[in-house]
C-alpha cells in the first residue's frame, strides 16, 4: 500500500477512491480532510463526478452543510447492490449496460499501449501514431511534436487527444492556434475524430457573452475549446480565468512563437503549462538557435529535463521531443500516393524594363556602394541596413517601394517646414524624394514581373473557364493589393475569381477566405497571400501550383510557403515558380544575386535532408534574413553566408527520427474489452432499446433522426453556420461507413461549406456518449441486472478499480466470481461471458425466477472480489513502481548535475544567487516527487457488482 494511504483511510470517513452519493448524483472521492474553519462543517470532500449528469465535474462538499441541508453524504457500498430482472429481448438492456460501463471506465494509468488506432477517418499510418506512443510513455503526457511541414501534425494531435480521452484524461481540453487556422483545426478534429471543440474567435466570444452569465469563466462553461493565441494572450481579460482553471490537456500549435522570454505568448505558455496534466506543443521550426531559450520551452514540458541550458543533446530530451522529415524511412515508406514528390523550383528571370533600370541605377549610385555601406552621405551609420529595405521592397514591386519611401519620408520630414527634422537626415530626405519621383513615373506596364506573372499564369492554364488554381505569395501587402486589383482583369477573370489574404483582416474574414479556397466549386482561381498563410494553413486541397512573386531572404520561410501545397494529402505533383527581377546595373544586388540562390539551396536541402531549417544554423526566418543582409553588407556572397557553423550542436535537433523507438515495429495495441462487435452494433442496439420514441431512418449505411434536445445541446458547441447550413439540430445524419464519410468530406469541399452534412461516428462522437448516458440511467446506480445464461452456477460480474490521488485509475480488474458462498473462485469476466454465450444470439425467456437466493450471495461475492484485489495489490504497486523508477532516476541525476559546482559558484559570486538556484532546484525536485507520489495507488478500491449470470434452470 502506498505510504500514508492506510492512515488516511482510518483518519477520515471517506478514503480516496470511495464512491459517494450527494444530491442524487454519484461522485468519487479524491481526498477528505477536516474542515478547519468551523467544526460543525465536518469534513471537506473533494470529488469528481461519475454519474451521467456530473461526469467529469469537480466539486467540493462540506459534510456538515450537506447534513443540515437534509441530503447528507451517503457512501455507496457494493454489498447493498439490488439485483433486478432483465425482461428485454435478448437481454439487450443488460448487455448495453455492461458495454456502457466498459466504455465509461477509463483505461488505467499503467496501460501505455495504444487503444484508439483504426477507429477514425484517416489512413492508418504508423508514423502518425508515434507521438501518441511517446506521450503515453512519459510521467505525464507532455511532448514537443516537431515534424516538418506537411506531415500531418493535426492528425497526430488528434490521435494523441483520443488516447487521452479514452483514459479519462481528456475531459477538459484547450487548443491554442494562430487565428487563421482556428476553423481548419476545429474542422479536422470534428470530421476525422468526432471531437467537438467550441471555437472562441470573435463570433464565438460574442456567443459566450450571450449564452453564459456575465463574469462567468468561459473555459469552465465549455469543457473543450479552441482559441487563437492572440486572443488568449490578453492577460488583462483572460488572466483571472486562466489562473482559476485546470485542464486535462492543452495543445499549443506553432509553439515556436512562445520562445522569446518576456513576451505575452511566453507568459501565456507558462500559465497554461502549470495548469494542465497533458501538454502538446507543435512546431515545424521548434527552436531559434538559442540553447537557453529552447531549454525554457522544453522546461514547460518537464522542468527537470535539462540540467545545463547551455549544452544538451537530442538524447537528453528524446522522451519529450519527436521529429521526422519527409525522408525519414518510416514516413517515406508509408506516404505512397498520399504525397507525390514535388516538382522543381523554377526561377523565372524577368529583365528589368527601362523604368526599372532607372530605379536600379538610382539605388546603385546613391544607396549602395562603399560610401553608403559605411554610413556615408545618404544614411547615417546606424541605418546602414536601410538600403536593403528599399532594395527588397523594389524587388517586390514599385508599389511596395513607393509605400516604403513614403513611410520613411513621413518619419524624417518636419510637416511644418518641409525640411528634415534633423539636419543630418537632409541628404537621405533628398535622396528619398528623388527615388519617389522615379517610382511615381512607373506604371503597371513598366513592371517586368507583372508581365511575367500574367504570362506564367496563362501558361499554367488559369482562365475564366479553367479549373486551375494558383497561390501567389508576396512579402508586401501593397504588392498583394496591387496584384489583386490588376491581375484578374489582364487574364479576363471576373472580380470574384481572385481572393486576397493578409494580416490586417479580421479572424472571421481570414477563416472565410481560406475555407472558400478549399472548396471544389469555389470560383476563386487566384489566391494572393503574404507570409501570414505560410504557417499551418492548408491550401493543397484544390491547388498544386505556387508562384513566388517575390522571395523572402530566408530558407525557412521559403520552405514554409512551399509546405502550403506540398503536404500530406496532396493529390498532384506540387509545382513552384519564382519570379526573378534582373538588372544590368552594377553595384546593386538583384534577384539572381540572392533570391535565385536561396531558391536552389532550399530545394537541395528539402530533397537531401527533408528540411531546410538547419542549413544556416539560425533557425528563425528573421535571424536568417538579418544575418544574410549583414553578410552582404560586409562583402560576403550568399553562398558564404549560407555556410553554417560546423560546431552547431543544436543542428542535431533538426535531424529526422528523433524520439522514435529503434526498429520498425508498430506501436503495441492495447486490448480493449467489448461486449459488442463494434461501435455501430452498440449504437444500433441502444437506439432500438432505449430510444424507442425516436423515428430513425436507417438504410444500412446512414442513420438519420431528429436529435432530442439533450443530444442537440451536446452539438451546440460546433459552428452555428455548420449547424444551420445542414440543419443538424433538426435532422442529424451519421454514418459508420468510412467510405461514405470520406466521400461526403470530399463532396463538402465542392459546396458552400467544407463541413460535411454526414458525420462519421467514432467512439468519441457525442451521440455515442449520449447513448452511454441514456443506457446507464436505465438502472439505478445501486442496481445490477440478472441474466440467465449458459452457466452451471451463479456468477457475479464485479468491477474492481484502484485510483491515485488525482482520481485516475491505476488498476482496473474485471472479475467473475463463482463458487459462492463457501468456495469462491475469481476468473476473468470476459472469458466467462464468452463461454456463457452472452451476446446478441441470446434468448430471454423471463426465467430469472426468485432473486432472493441470489441477493444473499452479493455480500460474499464482493468479499471475494475485494480479497482478490488485496492479494494482488503488491503486484499492482510493483507495476507502478516500475513505471516511476526511470523518472525518479532521471530526477536525481538532474538534481546532481544542476547542483554541481554550486559551492564554487557561491564563492565567486553573490551567495544569494547560489542559494536562489539551490532553492529553485530543490523546489523542482520536491514538486516532481509530489507528482510521482500522486500517481501511486491511494485509498481503498472501488468494487461494483455489474451483473449476475444465473443458470437457465
Amino acid at each position: 500500500m502506498a505510504e500514508g494511504a492506510g492512515a488516511a483511510a482510518e483518519a477520515t470517513p471517506f478514503a480516496p477512491g470511495a464512491r459517494i452519493e450527494v444530491r442524487d448524483a454519484e461522485w468519487m472521492v479524491r481526498n477528505c480532510v477536516p474542515a478547519d474553519a468551523f467544526e460543525q462543517d465536518g469534513y471537506v470532500l473533494r470529488a469528481t463526478g461519475v454519474s451521467e449528469f456530473v461526469r467529469g465535474e469537480d466539486a467540493v462538499f462540506f459534510t456538515g452543510l450537506e447534513e443540515r441541508a437534509g441530503g447528507g453524504v451517503r457512501r455507496l457500498r457494493p454489498e447493498e447492490t439490488e439485483l433486478v430482472a432483465d425482461h428485454s429481448s435478448r437481454f439487450a438492456t443488460s448487455r448495453l449496460f455492461l458495454e456502457s460501463v466498459l466504455r465509461r471506465t477509463p483505461l488505467p494509468q499503467s496501460e501505455r499501449r495504444l487503444a484508439m488506432t483504426g477507429k477514425f477517418l484517416l489512413d492508418d499510418h504508423v508514423y502518425q501514431q508515434r507521438p501518441a506512443e511517446l506521450a503515453l510513455k512519459g510521467l505525464r503526457p507532455r511532448i514537443l511534436l516537431a515534424d516538418v511541414v506537411g506531415l500531418g501534425k493535426t492528425l497526430e494531435i488528434g490521435l494523441t487527444l483520443a488516447e487521452l480521452i479514452r483514459r479519462g484524461r481528456g475531459e477538459r481540453i484547450l487548443v491554442v492556434t494562430p487565428q487563421q487556422v482556428l476553423e481548419q483545426f476545429q474542422q479536422e478534429l470534428w470530421t476525422r475524430f468526432a471531437i467537438p471543440l467550441v471555437r472562441l474567435d470573435s463570433v464565438g466570444l460574442e456567443r459566450v457573452q450571450r449564452d453564459i452569465p456575465a463574469g462567468r469563466n468561459p473555459f469552465l462553461y465549455y469543457k473543450r475549446a479552441i482559441i487563437s493565441v492572440d486572443t488568449l494572450k490578453n492577460q488583462g481579460k483572460y488572466g483571472r480565468h486562466l489562473r482559476s482553471m485546470h485542464w486535462d490537456a492543452v495543445v499549443i500549435d506553432e509553439s515556436h512563437n512562445l520562445i522569446n522570454e518576456g513576451n505575452l505568448r511566453n507568459e501565456l505558455a507558462r500559465v497554461l503549462a502549470e495548469r494542465t496534466d497533458a501538454l502538446l506543443l507543435a512546431s515545424a521550426t521548434p527552436h531559434n538557435g538559442d540553447a537557453e531559450s529552447f531549454a525554457r520551452l522544453i522546461r514547460l514540458l518537464d522542468p527537470a529535463a535539462i540540467a545545463d541550458p547551455g549544452k544538451y543533446s537530442a538524447a537528453d530530451i528524446d522522451h519529450l521531443y519527436i521529429r521526422r522529415t519527409k525522408v525519414s524511412p518510416e514516413v517515406e515508406a508509408q506516404m505512397g500516393e498520399h504525397w507525390p514528390e514535388r516538382g522543381p523550383s523554377e526561377p523565372v528571370r524577368c529583365p528589368a524594363t527601362p523604368a526599372e533600370e532607372r530605379i536600379f541605377g538610382e539605388l546603385a549610385g546613391t544607396w549602395f556602394g562603399a560610401a553608403a555601406r559605411d554610413g556615408g552621405p545618404v544614411v547615417r551609420k546606424e541605418r546602414r541596413l536601410f538600403p536593403y529595405t528599399l532594395l527588397k521592397a523594389f524587388l517586390s514591386s514599385h508599389r511596395a517601394l513607393a509605400s516604403t519611401v513614403e513611410r520613411r519620408l513621413d518619419t524624417v520630414t518636419d510637416r511644418t517646414t518641409g525640411a528634415a527634422k534633423d539636419a543630418q537626415d537632409e541628404p537621405e530626405r533628398t535622396a528619398l524624394l528623388r527615388l519617389s519621383e522615379l517610382v511615381g513615373a512607373m506604371g503597371d506596364g513598366d513592371s517586368a514581373k507583372l508581365a511575367a506573372l500574367v504570362e506564367r499564369l496563362r501558361g499554367i492554364g488559369v482562365g475564366e473557364r479553367e479549373p486551375t488554381r494558383v497561390v501567389v505569395f508576396s512579402e508586401s501587402v501593397p504588392t498583394l493589393k496591387w496584384l489583386r486589383s490588376v491581375v484578374p482583369g489582364k487574364l479576363g477573370l471576373g472580380d470574384d475569381r481572385a481572393s486576397l489574404l493578409h494580416g490586417g483582416m479580421s479572424d472571421q474574414e481570414q477563416q472565410r477566405i481560406i475555407d472558400d479556397f478549399s472548396l471544389e466549386e469555389s470560383r476563386v482561381r487566384l489566391f494572393f497571400t503574404g507570409d501570414l498563410a505560410s504557417e499551418g494553413v492548408n491550401l493543397h486541397r484544390q491547388c498544386h501550383h505556387m508562384v513566388h512573386f517575390d522571395l523572402p531572404w530566408s530558407l525557412i520561410r521559403i520552405e514554409q510557403r512551399n509546405g502550403r501545397i506540398d503536404r500530406y494529402g496532396q493529390a498532384h505533383r506540387p509545382q513552384f515558380q519564382a519570379l526573378m527581377l534582373t538588372t544590368t546595373a552594377e553595384g546593386v544586388p538583384d534577384d539572381t544575386t540572392v533570391s535565385e540562390k536561396l531558391l536552389k539551396r532550399e530545394e537541395q536541402a528539402h530533397r537531401s535532408m527533408g528540411s531546410a531549417e538547419a542549413v544556416t544554423g539560425e533557425y528563425t526566418a528573421k535571424k536568417e534574413e538579418d544575418r544574410l543582409v549583414h553578410d552582404l553588407l560586409s562583402g560576403k556572397s550568399v553562398e558564404e553566408s549560407l555556410e553554417s557553423d560546423e560546431d552547431d550542436w543544436m543542428a542535431d535537433l533538426y535531424g529526422g527520427d528523433i524520439g522514435v523507438p529503434e526498429g520498425t515495429a508498430a506501436p503495441e495495441k492495447a486490448p480493449v474489452p467489448r461486449l459488442f462487435d463494434s461501435t455501430e452494433s452498440f449504437v444500433r442496439t441502444a437506439l432500438d432499446t432505449v430510444c424507442t420514441d425516436l423515428d430513425v431512418h436507417d438504410d444500412g449505411k446512414l442513420l438519420a433522426f431528429e436529435p432530442p434536445k439533450d443530444l442537440a445541446h451536446r452539438l451546440s458547441v460546433l459552428p452555428a453556420s455548420y449547424l444551420r447550413t445542414h440543419k443538424v439540430t433538426e435532422r442529424m445524419r451519421v454514418t459508420f461507413d468510412s467510405g461514405l464519410a470520406e466521400a461526403k468530406r470530399e463532396e463538402a469541399r465542392s459546396t458552400r461549406t467544407s463541413w460535411p452534412e454526414i458525420a462519421y461516428v467514432s467512439d468519441l462522437h457525442p451521440m455515442v456518449e449520449w447513448l452511454v448516458d441514456k443506457v446507464q440511467v436505465q438502472l439505478h446506480r445501486r442496481q445490477a441486472p440478472v441474466i440467465t445464461a449458459g452457466v452451471a452456477e451463479p456468477v457475479f460480474c464485479v468491477q474492481g478499480m484502484y485510483s491515485n490521488e488525482l482520481g485516475q485509475p491505476t488498476v482496473v480488474r474485471w472479475m467473475a466470481v463463482s463458487g459462492l458462498p463457501h468456495e469462491p473462485r475469481v476468473q476473468d469476466m470476459f472469458d466467462v461471458l464468452r463461454s456463457a454465450g452472452v451476446g446478441p444470439d441470446m434468448n430471454n425467456t423471463g426465467g430469472a425466477g426468485d432473486l432472493e437466493p441470489l441477493s444473499k450471495l452479493v455480500e460474499p461475492a464482493v468479499r471475494a472480489a475485494r480479497a482478490e484485489l488485496d492479494q494482488r495489490r503488491a503486484d499492482y504497486d510493483a507495476r507502478i513502481d516500475a513505471d516511476l523508477a526511470e523518472p525518479q532516476r532521471k530526477l536525481q541525476e538532474w538534481r546532481q548535475l544542476s547542483l554541481e559546482g554550486l559551492e564554487e559558484s557561491a564563492q565567486k559570486s553573490a551567495r544569494g544567487r547560489a542559494e536562489r538556484h539551490r532553492s529553485e532546484v530543490e523546489g523542482t525536485v520536491a514538486e516532481q516527487q509530489r507528482l510521482m507520489r500522486s500517481m501511486r495507488t491511494a485509498g481503498e478500491p472501488l468494487l461494483r457488482v455489474l451483473a449476475v449470470l444465473a443458470p437457465k434452470d
